[in-house]
């Protein structure tokens, strides 16, 4: 295998990146209703007899009814992140939009004006430069990578990285074509609706924010995964080959988490928190166990999984999982939190931050 991390800057006291980012405020946004595996399964057309949830561990999964989209749920995401923040939306110097779908008004698909320009305007952003990234599933992690690196070369001093995912209309079409468990439309029947918020600042002295962003791709097995607008149903239909895509991802992820450990001075056994990419609950743990046994260390408490109560959300599922996190209080200042990227292209990434005092703050009340 070959790979090339697209690394950041050297760190604070290097020569070429004089300044570090962190987290200053995360939020998420979430439809209303709740859809059940047992009745997505229910509506299927075929008489399948796939037990989902005993293969996925997803109970139920957050979708839109047609009163949310991804234009929506980006914008109620970002004006809670801005609420939580100590900024106004005046204050922002970048805003990136990072989601797959670009659904306004139901699933009518808008690429002009760009949804990063959209959401601005809505939130009053007028300061900000504005552009948009798809890095499928990918995307919003992708977003931090690229902001980050913006306020570590001085370029900005705080952006919000935004996505809005309409995406469970996969599954409504994927439930008329799935015949068995080899369909590969199966995955499509795993998805939810999410939107979610970053701000990202120049961190003060002495914190230490985000320590290190890193993606490759192996685009041999681009194809495991693609997309296309139906032909006679609203939206689009997704087919995957889950298994493929799982198996090369999890082969080739202990060597870049090694890259990451050495980049940072780092033992898995540091790591408090780590955030998968959340496809399925099994597929999580038997990943992890996997990748345990090859690196021969784990982080101090087990994967994070959520994806039982809001299915995969796409390139939301990272913050939808970490805003849970902060909710419940696992999340204490100085723990070291380690995003996954698991993606389609096959993309593979990683964020790493030390929690600090004023963000595990802003959940203090939800606990």
């Amino acid at each position: 295998m070959s790979t090339e991390w697209m690394v950041m800057e050297k760190g604070r006291d290097g020569d070429r990146a004089p300044y570090a980012a962190r987290f200053a405020s995360i939020a998420r946004s979430l439809p209303e209703h709740r859809l059940t595996t047992t009745e997505l399964m229910a509506s299927t057309r075929h008489h399948t007899k796939i037990d989902l949830e005993r293969l996925t561990g997803i109970h139920e999964r957050r979708v839109s009814e047609g009163e949310e989209d991804s234009y929506s749920l980006a914008i109620g995401a970002a004006r809670d992140c801005l609420r939580r923040s100590r900024y106004d939306a005046a204050d922002l110097d970048v805003v990136v939009s990072c989601s797959i779908t670009k659904y306004r008004d139901g699933l009518v698909h808008r690429f002009e004006p760009p949804m990063s320009m959209a959401v601005a305007q809505a939130i009053g952003a007028t300061n900000a430069v504005t552009f948009d990234v798809a890095n499928a599933c990918a995307g919003t992690l992708t977003g931090v990578f690229i902001l980050n690196n913006m306020i570590r070369r001085g370029a900005a001093r705080r952006g919000l990285v935004v996505s809005g995912e309409y995406i469970s209309q996969l599954g409504r079409n994927a439930a008329k074509h799935v015949h068995n468990i080899l369909s590969r439309e199966l995955a499509s029947l795993t998805l939810g609706d999410a939107g979610v918020a970053a701000i990202l600042e120049r961190a003060p002295d002495g914190v230490p924010g985000i320590t290190f962003t890193g993606f490759t791709t192996i685009s041999d097995h681009s194809r495991l995964c693609l997309a296309y607008p139906a032909h006679h149903d609203p939206g689009a239909r997704m087919f995957t080959k889950a298994q493929t895509i799982h198996k090369v991802a999890i082969a080739d992820l202990p060597i870049l988490l090694q890259e990451m450990l050495d980049a940072s001075g780092l033992e898995m056994g540091e790591i408090d928190h780590l955030i998968p990419h959340q496809t399925s609950a099994r597929a999580i743990r038997k990943g992890m166990a996997t990748v345990g046994e090859a690196m021969g260390a784990v982080p101090r408490n087990p994967a994070v999984v959520t994806v039982d109560r809001y299915g995969n959300t796409a390139s939301t599922t990272h913050f939808v999982a970490l805003v849970e996190e902060m909710q419940a209080g696992h999340i204490q200042p100085g723990d070291r939190v380690a995003l996954l990227a698991l993606a389609s292209g096959l993309e593979v990434g990683v964020v790493l931050f030390t929690a600090d005092k004023d963000l595990v703050d802003l959940y203090g009340y939800d606990n």
